[in-house]
């Protein structure tokens, strides 16, 4: 939600900038000193921008590939707990909970909020890899099946994190949470699984889902927040059990 209200008045700033820009391509051409000056200054921006990029450049010629999860789970259970009648009566508010849940964590939020951590500290990783994002999620029945790496192996070392769920449960005596299945493999330079490790981060939630007269966004807000926090989780974990392995 935060990237896409980014998005809408990032919009509005170019609407509002039209007039100008037209006004600019009707001006006379500017001469010669104020050209060279103006060209300085874009060169400069570049520069900028290049500098901005620099955490995504690899130092050490490594590699972390990141998949999001496509798969988006719902369990409302009461006292009766998960079950048939159960699945009957809670049924509207599940597939409406799972609409919420891709709303607020589709493909790019999900790496988007993982992109916000400091992944390279996180987890049990090489100082310096070059990030890249694979926005397409992977099949899920193919989590464990497949041993090589999913990508063209352009490294000399490669690491893959892989997003497999995003479960949203509501129970009786437990109350709301989010939990979500992360799993990373590294490799060396070949085809050979060094090292993976896969398990569920989960946290409990207040605002989500958000009912009738409640602030829809702030819920959505939370569902991302928490998200993070299951990484989190998750990724304390891999470093103790990665690093005895």
């Amino acid at each position: 939600m935060r990237l896409k209200n980014v998005l809408a008045v990032t919009g509005l700033a170019l609407a509002l900038a039209a007039p100008t820009i037209a006004q600019a391509q009707d001006a006379p051409m500017m001469d010669k000193p104020m050209e060279d000056k103006a060209m300085a200054e874009k060169a400069l921006m570049a520069e900028d921008n290049t500098k901005s990029l620099a955490p995504m450049v690899a130092a050490d010629g490594c590699e972390l590939h990141m998949w999001p999860a496509d798969r988006m789970t719902s369990l409302t259970s009461g006292l009766l707990g998960p079950g048939l009648l159960n699945s009957a009566i809670n049924a509207g508010k599940d597939a409406n909970n799972k609409t919420l849940l891709a709303s607020a964590l589709d493909s790019p939020s999900q790496l988007d909020a993982l992109q916000e951590l400091d992944l390279r500290t996180l987890l049990p990783l090489t100082p310096g890899p070059t990030i890249i994002h694979h926005e397409t999620p992977l099949e899920r029945k193919t989590m464990n099946k497949v041993k090589e790496r999913r990508a063209e192996p352009t490294s000399k070392c490669f690491s893959e994190l892989i997003v497999a769920d995003v479960f949203y449960q509501k129970a009786a005596i437990y109350g709301r949470s989010l939990r979500t299945l992360f799993m990373v493999r590294q490799f060396g330079n070949d085809q050979k699984i060094d090292k993976e490790y896969k398990a569920w981060g989960g946290n409990g939630l207040s605002l989500f889902p958000p009912k009738e007269g409640e602030d829809a966004v702030a819920a959505l807000d939370e569902l991302v927040g928490v998200y993070q926090a299951n990484f989190e989780e998750f990724a304390k974990n891999a470093r103790t059990r990665l690093a005895a392995k």
